[in-house]
């Protein structure tokens, strides 16, 4: 069998491990299968992972303008954000793929590591504007197979009546001490301090990164001295109470939920809950996730990515470039913006834009620019075996069952063992 055709064949086996749905990304309902582009009468097809807009909603109505000013037609199917990845490895086995996919960013070095991407310099794409920590996620072995149309992440909510019911200044916490600091005055005051998701899924090791990486930590050693101590920053606030057991199961659903209740201090989630958080029955702000010395903790980046397919007919990709050049505008990517909860464009020149809209989301420009992809550092379809050690050993941890060395002694045998590096 060809070896091509081989790797996609493994891909699609392995592809549920691969994009954790996160309550961040913008998945519904899965659609019908695409029925691939037709040339001679100019139609193109658009597969995203957005069945909740339809076909008469404004996004919908952008991706038909692009077609438009392209000059061809575009057919669009929505699938559910899994569902997606596994229907594009598939379609590229049989060799029906679309001209066009919006894919979760994690899942680009799944669908490029099988060959079934054209490259942006195949397309005649410039990403020179495109932030370098946001493209990473769709770089593998040197080459670029794609273009963020946004980006959400994670930061730290506060209940600003709580903190200050405590004495707290939120400007205060630019580091791990000064958050312990914190959540001791908010305990001291009958509240409750901290809720998170560390749950046994990608979700659980979403929300960990930030500490993970805020430490000094590399995904390539999960046993460091600094991944030790991001993981006994949270077993910590579990032992002194500041955080509820509940986070060893918690969704970062369940996350909001229990911040909604108004008896915590501090809650981490994502841009997808602006919204609820200016309708919370208390005042409420955001501060960037500190990292253990200062500043900003790298956090993950969700969000998708345009790609584009190898087409046999080679003809197709200049009007495929156009679709995608029209997709990424600076204006497009504020448009991008207000559809999808607020993603943060990928541009200097885009974000410029969505903070004169929107001054309040200067934080969360800043987050954006301070993220990284978990498939950064050239890590590709090594992530989710890594990802799946990670939250395994953060589990062990959290429950008590083991030290934060031994669970993340046998997370690094076991992510070496499944890597094989």
């Amino acid at each position: 069998m060809n070896p091509k055709v081989l790797r996609i064949a493994a891909a699609v086996a392995t592809a549920g491990i691969a994009v954790g749905a996160l309550a961040g990304c913008s998945g519904g309902t899965a659609g019908t299968a695409g029925t691939g582009g037709d040339a001679a009468s100019g139609t193109y097809t658009w597969w995203d992972p957005y069945p909740q807009h339809a076909e008469n909603s404004d996004w919908a109505k952008r991706v038909q303008d692009c077609g438009t000013q392209a000059g061809v037609t575009i057919q669009r199917t929505a699938y559910d954000t899994t569902a997606l990845t596994n229907q594009a490895l598939l379609s590229a086995q049989d060799g029906t793929s679309p001209d066009v996919i919006l894919i979760d960013n994690p899942a680009v070095s799944t669908l490029a590591d099988t060959g079934m991407l054209s490259t942006t310099d195949d397309l005649g794409l410039d990403t020179s504007a495109i932030d370098e920590n946001l493209l990473a996620a769709g770089v593998l072995d040197g080459k670029t197979y794609g273009i963020p149309i946004g980006a959400n992440t994670l930061a730290l909510y506060y209940n600003a009546d709580v903190l200050s019911a405590a004495g707290v200044d939120p400007a205060s916490i630019t580091d791990w001490d000064a958050l312990d600091a914190a959540l001791a005055k908010v305990s001291a005051a009958g509240k409750k301090g901290i809720t998170f998701s560390g749950i046994n899924t990608e979700e659980g090791s979403f929300q960990f990164l930030p500490w993970f990486w805020g430490a000094g930590a590399d995904l390539t050693d999960l046993s460091s001295p600094e991944a030790v101590e991001a993981v006994t920053l949270w077993k910590n606030w579990l032992d002194k109470g500041y955080a509820p057991n509940s986070v060893i199961t918690n969704s970062q659903n369940t996350v909001w939920e229990e911040f909604l209740t108004g008896d915590f201090a501090f809650a981490e989630n994502g841009t997808w809950q602006v919204d609820s958080a200016a309708k919370a029955p208390f005042a409420s702000g955001v501060i960037e996730l500190p990292a253990k010395d200062g500043g900003a903790a790298p956090a993950p980046t969700g969000g998708e990515f345009i790609v584009a397919p190898v087409q046999k007919d080679t003809a197709r990709y200049e009007t495929t470039r156009k679709i995608i050049e029209c997709m990424t505008t600076p204006e497009g990517f504020v448009d991008t913006a207000n559809t999808f909860a607020y993603y943060i464009p990928p541009t200097a020149e885009g974000q410029n834009d969505l903070l004169a809209e929107n001054p309040d989301l200067e934080t969360w420009v800043s987050a954006v620019q301070a993220a990284k992809g978990r498939t950064s550092d050239n890590l590709g379809t090594d992530y989710p075996l890594i990802s799946e050690q990670l939250w395994t050993a953060v589990q062990n941890v959290l429950s008590g069952a083991q030290t934060p060395q031994q669970a993340l002694d046998a997370a690094q045998s076991a992510a070496q063992s499944a890597t094989g590096k």
